[in-house]
């Protein structure tokens, strides 16, 4: 191991250039597949916190009793897809209308709307058809004179949704795909520029693991580089989004250490496959 790790330094000192080129092209590579998972968090974070305003609202009869209100409330609490359940009562629904809708704050009189339950849902019941079942049994109780949920509002962020997973699966796949293409050309290179230096070991008698092995070492030092470098350059856009146009999400930590462990994989990986692919010609 320690004649491998030497091997893999000789080569980063004899060829710089084609070293640097391999770490620039992996960098670049992994920036573009960093930039668009980027985005597709970002997108997702946002329709998630849109998904997260997804309630049913009962209206209830006027002059309902305390005690049935609390009934109720406690039966949908105990629900599995209910997050929680507040009673809004006609005072703080005719304030809520007057601060969201306050081009017409003027319009609405005290006693002019009644108060309501609103049902919160959890994640992973917020799709049309969970949030109907929900919106059906609240109908069943008693004082609920209607029930409203915005059935066409939730339909279009469904699809939305599923569009927006659809389309990140196909691009991510597409980026990945010319990322591997591309990183797979520039170790390439660096195999068949010391393609005279791998024959001459195999001549002594060196074995496969023998040869392979500093190339190993070189891949994964690339892939690393490279992914440290990735996502210095997603940083430094995100940075300057969210200080030119609008606040935006980075990735936590944990999918950062991923991606990096990600690029030192595809380079170890490509090496090997190119290594024994080159061996194979020789034999």
């Amino acid at each position: 191991m320690r004649l491998a790790l030497r091997e893999a330094l000789m080569a980063f000192r004899r060829s710089p250039l084609l070293s640097a080129l391999g770490v620039t092209t992996i960098a670049f590579s992994l920036f573009a597949f960093g930039l668009f998972s980027l985005v597709a968090l970002n997108i997702r974070t946002a329709l998630r916190s849109i998904e997260e305003r997804v309630e049913v609202r009962a209206f209830l009869v006027d002059n309902t009793p305390a005690d049935s209100i609390a009934t109720m409330m406690e039966e949908l609490g105990k629900r599995d897809d209910v997050q929680r359940v507040e009673y809004i009562d006609k005072e703080q629904a005719l304030a809520r209308a007057r601060e969201e809708l306050g081009e017409f704050r003027d319009v609405f009189e005290a006693g002019f709307l009644p108060a309501s339950l609103d049902v919160r849902l959890r994640e992973g019941y917020r799709d049309p058809k969970s949030v109907l079942v929900v919106a059906d049994f609240v109908r069943t109780l008693p004082y609920v004179e209607d029930v409203r949920y915005g059935a066409d509002w939730i339909e279009k962020l469904h699809r939305i949704r599923n569009i927006a997973a659809a389309t990140g699966v196909v691009l991510g796949i597409a980026f990945a795909a010319v990322a591997i293409i591309i990183i797979s050309a520039s170790i390439r290179m660096t195999v068949l520029a010391r393609a005279r230096e791998i024959g001459i070991m195999r001549l002594v008698g060196a074995t496969d693991a023998f040869v392979r092995r500093p190339f190993l070492i070189d891949g994964f030092a690339k892939g690393v580089l490279g992914g440290l470098l990735a996502l210095l350059f997603t940083w430094g856009a995100h940075a300057v989004v969210s200080k030119s146009f609008l606040q935006a999400d980075f990735f936590p930590s944990n999918l950062a250490a991923l991606g990096v462990a990600g690029g030192a994989a595809l380079g170890t990986l490509v090496s090997a496959l190119s290594v024994r692919r080159h061996l194979k010609r020789l034999r």
